[in-house]
């Protein structure tokens, strides 16, 4: 319960969730690249060298820690079918104690976008957090116009929770979101708080 002996595999109805590798360096610099415009408006800046094979490596090594640790949960999410790296998804900040809790976090490339792959891997993800790590509370935040974003969660069980001023920076500004929970045994129902 408070940490990862073995690497964790999650299999979905069409792919698997599992952690990077070094082998998927080109896989994962390629998609980021040719989605950039799509991703980058709802991120943190990119660094220099962000799709350099130096800066996945050290994200290689810092996912199998964090792993070990128990502090983050970071899959990239690959189809079964034929092998294509689709996105990532990230369960960060696990906090143990009495919070039992963590913050979840999300991208996918541009070519797989509104195909479901991401509502999969959430309720996936979801699933394993209350299931397998004991955790009460996931949480998730993004920006207000990101309509895509707020859709997926709010279809996998998310509850709009609130706003967080200056939550984090995207493209160099200091920028708003709103925030979203699901929790283990939640019996608030739907809410359109927010919308």
């Amino acid at each position: 319960m408070f940490g990862f002996r073995r690497k964790i595999r999650i299999e979905t109805e069409r792919m698997t969730l599992r952690l990077p590798g070094h082998s998927d360096w080109n896989a994962w610099s390629d998609l980021r690249a040719e989605s950039a415009a799509f991703l980058t408006p709802w991120e943190p800046d990119w660094a220099h060298d962000h799709l350099s094979r130096r800066s996945f490596t050290n994200r290689v090594y810092w996912a199998a820690r964090a792993q070990t640790q128990g502090t983050a949960l970071p899959m990239l999410l690959e189809r079964r079918e034929d092998g294509a790296l689709l996105g990532a998804i990230t369960l960060d900040n696990i906090r143990r104690g009495p919070a039992q809790a963590a913050t979840i976090g999300y991208w996918i490339g541009q070519p797989f976008a509104r195909h479901g792959y991401m509502r999969e891997a959430l309720l996936a993800m979801v699933h394993h957090a209350f299931a397998h790590l004991d955790l009460s509370r996931v949480e998730a935040a993004c920006l207000p116009e990101n309509s895509a974003s707020r859709g997926v969660l709010e279809k996998t069980g998310f509850k709009y929770e609130g706003v967080a001023q200056s939550y984090l920076q995207i493209s160099g500004r200091w920028r708003t979101h709103v925030l979203y929970a699901n929790l283990r045994n939640d019996r608030r129902g739907r809410t359109t708080a927010g919308l």
